[in-house]
């Protein structure tokens, strides 16, 4: 009896730290629209990272940010952080929004997964796509320290004994994760073998991994720009790549030269709007991101961040939605996630 109460509690505190994280959220974004829509979107425009401060939704929503400011684009912009969930928690309260054409949020194959994972009712069906902008590319790291000098080096290991090495990632069923299954698959372990410790986002990802206490994990798998500091410093080591093409200024061998090619998933980067808009103020949107990738500000951030242009618009992008959407899904029943 006292361990079913105990359970019972848990539960229960878990669905009011729920709550407490959608009311927070919420207000955190009312905050940040103000109380006026005049001017529209040109005036002021709320954007939504659907993660913690420091991972990639984050780093995207940022330099829109700075680029939008940059060359007066829009008049005030504002960043609003919603963790939790592999973005569904973002997801919802963006959905809640209906009608207002002054919030974006960043979205992506994590949310895909999160959205897969979680069985989801609410989709990215029930937004307005904006526009795809960009895919980020996966890195599998380790500790300077670690033994592990090379992926196969790695792989020898995880294959003795794969409960002895846990693998760090973002939110679970989300493409941290489908990339560690994905990587089990391809050298003969079980996807059920994989011991995959989710991590709010890249930055507590990048702790555990450059610490040494109990619990921490000794390999994890992330965004290149979560990484790319530490592994430029010296503090973690790049085993490998999830792109098609080396990624330029980055002496990383890819998936594909490392004889894992099945090892394919990449993370593309856009941007939806609540339900409910106007077509106005979806052109009006759409034409505000397009004028945004065209600055200085924007295509240093390409650079930088090694990341590749990808712009698809409107209908077009809401197509390749239902398509990514469906392909994740089926790979997480495939790799045994669901």
């Amino acid at each position: 009896m006292a361990s079913g109460s105990t359970a019972t509690r848990q539960r229960a505190l878990q669905a009011v730290g729920v709550v407490i994280v959608v009311i927070v959220a919420t207000l955190a974004v009312i905050e940040a629209r103000g109380a006026s829509s005049e001017g529209g979107a040109r005036s002021k425009l709320t954007l939504i990272a659907p993660a913690a401060v420091g991972g990639g939704w984050d780093l995207v929503a940022r330099e829109s940010q700075q680029a939008l400011r940059s060359d007066g684009i829009v008049n005030t912009v504002n960043v609003v952080n919603i963790p939790g969930a592999g973005g569904t928690i973002g997801l919802s309260q963006l959905v809640g929004l209906e009608g207002d054409g002054q919030t974006l949020m960043v979205t992506g194959t994590v949310m895909l997964g999160g959205i897969a994972q979680a069985g989801s009712s609410t989709t990215l069906d029930d937004t307005t796509a904006i526009t795809r902008l960009a895919e980020d590319f996966e890195v599998i790291a380790v500790p300077e320290s670690s033994p592990y000098e090379t992926l196969d080096d790695f792989i020898e290991a995880w294959r003795r004994d794969p409960a002895a090495i846990p693998i760090g990632g973002g939110s679970a069923g989300g493409i941290d994760h489908l990339v560690a299954a994905q990587l089990a698959q391809a050298v003969g372990l079980a996807p059920t073998d994989l011991v995959y410790t989710p991590h709010s986002g890249g930055g507590e990802l990048t702790l555990s991994l450059t610490s040494t206490a109990a619990g921490t994990v000794n390999v994890g798998i992330s965004g290149y720009n979560d990484f790319r500091d530490l592994i430029d410093g010296g503090r973690l080591r790049a085993l490998a790549v999830v792109a098609p093409e080396p990624l330029p200024g980055v002496d990383v061998p890819t998936m594909i030269d490392l004889g894992y090619p099945q090892v394919d998933l990449v993370n593309w980067r856009g941007f939806v709007a609540p339900p409910g808009i106007s077509n106005s103020e979806r052109s009006e949107l759409i034409a505000i991101v397009e004028e945004m990738i065209k600055t200085e500000s924007w295509q240093e951030a390409i650079e930088i961040n090694r990341w590749v242009e990808s712009f698809a618009q409107g209908e077009v992008f809401a197509e390749f939605i239902d398509v990514e959407q469906q392909r994740i899904t089926d790979l997480t029943k495939e790799l045994g996630l669901v």
